[in-house]
């Protein structure tokens, strides 16, 4: 994929980037790794200075770079500027808290005794550089999730950012450089996905984390694996939004039109899968699907447009794909499932009914905004179907029955349970999957852990 901005409203292409080559990758490598021996050493107050005052000039260019991040990948212009603004409190977030989370914990004396010491430690040290392999999808907040923690914990990062938003990916390496960032500190890499393995083999790089798909982290985990590096991954969802009979219907039904098409539908926590109790599942799906139907697609730089376009027609195309493969198969469509004849790699929000685990649809990720409706019969079914999928990242559960909560909660098989509400990030909270959405924590304390050195010193009585 070249590197490049093309508009996904009209694909017309508006700058195109070259990489960087061979002499300016080791460059960067070190003056990352020069920057790491001096930044590592700067006090709490410091990094959050510097932390604070990027989140004011983000602020500050909240206009522009959400009409860059639309331009670039087609998020509604309104859906930008939120994401602007969740990046600034949480890079606020992290400069308020990073030092009592990473605070030295003292071991119980009676454990320091029994072990021969006077003392003992444990001490959060920074690694090193991070390389950070991310994706277009939120371009801004996917990258400040992993950089905030970062460089509030000491390390320095290097980012390799999808090829579709390098105007996102040079904006953010010049943000946290007019914030006074000493230099290295942040820098962004124009390269392609083939020169990641030589910068994530180089032992100047400690570790790397990824958001992205699933063959994507499977090669980075496997070079970072050979050698023997730290990563997180956090990568595909096809989250499960289970409604019971004791459920708020109208509510339920509101909040599943936003949980499927935030961001156009391209998210990896979207609820995608939804699984309802027969009991109201025809009330359901009559409220759910004229919510899709209501919705307004359109340029993503209108104000009233509520769903833009693919971020690129490979993507689009592949959503079409597996709609079109569903419906051959005997899935029932109750609203969208055809492609609208106008520029722009635009689909319709769309609700297919009578899915089946035969169909590539019930097992793969879809990215765009498609709905796909079960049956459940009982509890029991409701848990099956939702754990039936190779993924694991979120879940959203409606009901006011405690005990469905309970049974939900223990068996879920997903990293976060969202109970009659739709699952969003924060960055007080750990955000991460499992099965094959990945391992390791972003946010919270657990995510500024992730790339440290976690230290035991022992003092001898």
């Amino acid at each position: 994929m070249p590197i490049a901005t093309v508009n996904p409203a009209n694909g017309e292409t508006l700058k195109t980037y070259g990489a960087l080559g061979a002499e300016d990758i080791e460059r960067r490598l070190a003056t990352a790794d020069a920057a790491f021996r001096t930044y590592r050493t700067t006090s709490f107050a410091e990094r959050a200075r510097l932390m604070r005052r990027a989140a004011d000039l983000l602020e500050e260019d909240s206009q522009d770079t959400a009409r860059v991040m639309t331009t670039e990948m087609g998020k509604p212009i309104k859906q930008a500027r939120a994401e602007v603004a969740k990046c600034a409190k949480a890079m606020r977030w992290y400069a308020d808290h990073a030092e009592e989370l990473l605070v030295d914990e003292e071991a119980p004396e009676p454990e320091a005794r029994d072990s021969g010491a006077s003392r003992v430690l444990v001490r959060y040290r920074p690694l090193g550089p991070v390389l950070a392999v991310m994706p277009w999808n939120f371009p801004l907040w996917q990258v400040i999730r992993f950089a905030a923690p970062a460089l509030m914990a000491g390390n320095v990062g290097l980012l390799k950012h999808a090829s579709n938003v390098p105007q996102t990916a040079l904006y953010l390496e010049e943000l946290f450089h007019r914030a006074g960032f000493p230099e290295g500190c942040f820098q962004t890499l124009l390269i392609g996905s083939g020169e990641v393995e030589g910068i994530l083999r180089d032992e100047r790089v400690k570790a790397a984390t990824l958001t992205g798909s699933e063959p994507a982290g499977r090669a980075v985990a496997s070079v970072a694996g050979d050698e023997v590096k730290k990563t997180v991954l956090e990568l595909g969802g096809s989250d499960p939004y289970v409604v019971m009979p004791s459920a708020d219907l109208d509510r339920a039904a509101k909040t599943a039109v936003t949980a499927r098409v935030q961001n156009t539908g391209q998210s990896c926590i979207a609820a995608k899968r939804f699984i309802v109790h027969t009991d109201v599942f025809d009330a359901f799906a009559e409220r759910f699907t004229a919510g899709m139907k209501a919705l307004n697609v359109g340029d993503p730089l209108d104000e009233d447009t509520d769903v833009g376009p693919l971020s690129s027609e490979q993507g689009r195309d592949g959503l079409v794909e597996l709609v079109d493969e569903a419906v051959e198969s005997g899935a029932t469509v109750l609203c969208g499932g055809e492609r609208p004849d106008r520029p722009g790699w635009y689909y319709p929000p769309t609700v297919l009914a009578d899915v089946t685990p035969a169909m590539r649809i019930h097992r793969e990720e879809t990215f765009g905004p498609v709905a796909t409706l079960y049956r459940a019969a009982g509890l029991d079914e409701a848990v099956a179907i939702a754990n039936d999928s190779p993924f694991g990242l979120s879940s959203n559960v409606w009901t006011r029955d405690e005990a469905d909560i309970d049974r939900f909660v223990r068996d879920l098989e997903a990293g976060g349970v969202y109970v009659n509400g739709m699952t969003a990030s924060h960055p007080a909270f750990p955000f991460g999957g499992v099965k094959r959405s990945g391992y390791g924590r972003e946010l919270s304390g657990h995510g500024i852990r992730e790339f440290c050195n976690i230290t035991t010193v022992w003092h001898g009585a």
